[in-house]
């Protein structure tokens, strides 16, 4: 399985793609006939006796437009107003609704219109599916206790301005599925559980309490989690379509609903079978993003991994099944609720 919140070619995007009403123009002031000129005295200028029509300033053709602005106006109208945990504001001055509504443009180049209408994607998926909701709610053992865990590292007093730097990863432990009908067999339980465990993560990346806004550079936004799919045992993806029909829609999903919240993933235990996993993602997933994911065949290296030069000694802290000095992944980590 794999699945990312990334950059859009489409903006699926995905992330995500995990992959709109526009604001309609203002409509251009008509134009008022002038009157018959009336005779002007010797020492009138020409300019004095022309008549200018009457425009209001939205109407103005060179007007600037700030396309955060847009996207304010698409969310502000839809009847869903949160993403991620933020209940959306004005962007000029509620920071938190800044880097949400950025990340939009960034997924999509600043392509204000194509921005636009995976916004409205996202809120009309979020308004049908309740993904805070989901966190609340229990789970089958049975199902998937033990596929899905998200794990929070982080180094007291690094960053620039003395505050914890911290890195959120989200872990897929596919080996431990024991049924393919039974993890799998649901496909929209399927995706709510995976929806849960996105949104545990995101709460972690504090959106909604964010006090520092970010910029157009999608490579210099702090506001990003990784994400480690583990393969370890696993030998039935190529053959079971539940498996490909579950891959295929979360790709989607996230591809479209969670934009610009990946630092980098890895494939970790990788047998060779899973090259067909690669002709999905690039069905969804930007060649930008395509260059975050990270193959590799044995899982006890990803302690080894410099994952963006992070300020948290990440190999100490990880997990030893992959090769860290860690808790093992069940202790240090938390998962959305199962019950028997």
């Amino acid at each position: 399985m794999s699945e990312e919140q990334p950059t859009t070619t489409a903006a699926a995007a995905t992330e995500t793609a995990p992959p709109a009403p526009e604001p309609a123009a203002a409509p251009a002031a008509a134009p008022i006939p002038a009157p018959a000129p009336a005779p002007a005295p010797a020492s009138t200028t020409p300019t004095e006796t022309q008549t200018q029509p009457e425009t209001s300033k939205a109407a103005l053709p060179d007007e600037p437009v700030v396309p955060l602005q847009e996207l304010w106006a698409t969310a502000k109208a839809h009847e869903h107003p949160e993403i991620w945990g933020v209940t959306l504001e004005d962007p000029s001055t509620h920071i938190p609704s800044q880097v949400v509504l950025q990340k939009f443009l960034n997924a999509n180049d600043g392509d204000v219109a194509t921005a636009r209408d995976q916004l409205t994607k996202t809120l009309d998926w979020r308004k049908k599916m309740q993904p805070l909701e989901l966190i609340k709610q229990s789970f089958s053992k049975e199902k998937f206790g033990g596929l899905g865990y998200v794990t929070v590292h982080s180094a007291e007093g690094d960053d620039d301005k003395g505050a914890a730097a911290k890195e959120i990863f989200t872990w897929n432990v596919y080996g431990n599925v024991k049924s393919i009908d039974v993890t799998f067999g649901d496909l929209d339980e399927f995706i709510r559980w995976r929806v849960a465990l996105m949104e545990q993560a995101v709460q972690e990346l504090s959106l909604s309490t964010a006090t520092a806004p970010i910029t157009a550079d999608p490579d210099a936004d702090p506001y990003k989690m990784f994400q480690v799919h583990d393969y370890k045992g696993v030998s039935f993806l190529r053959q079971a379509p539940q498996v490909k029909a579950a891959s295929t829609e979360t790709i989607r999903v996230f591809a479209t609903a969670y934009p610009e919240l990946l630092k980098e993933k890895f494939f970790v235990n990788v047998p060779a079978v899973m090259g067909f996993m690669y002709s999905f993602i690039k069905l969804f997933v930007a060649a930008r993003t395509i260059k975050k994911f990270h193959p590799m065949s044995n899982g006890a290296n990803l302690a080894k991994e410099d994952f963006g030069g992070s300020k948290v000694p990440l190999g100490q802290m990880l997990p030893p099944e992959y090769g860290g000095q860690g808790a093992d992944l069940k202790t240090q980590g938390t998962e959305p609720a199962v019950v028997e």
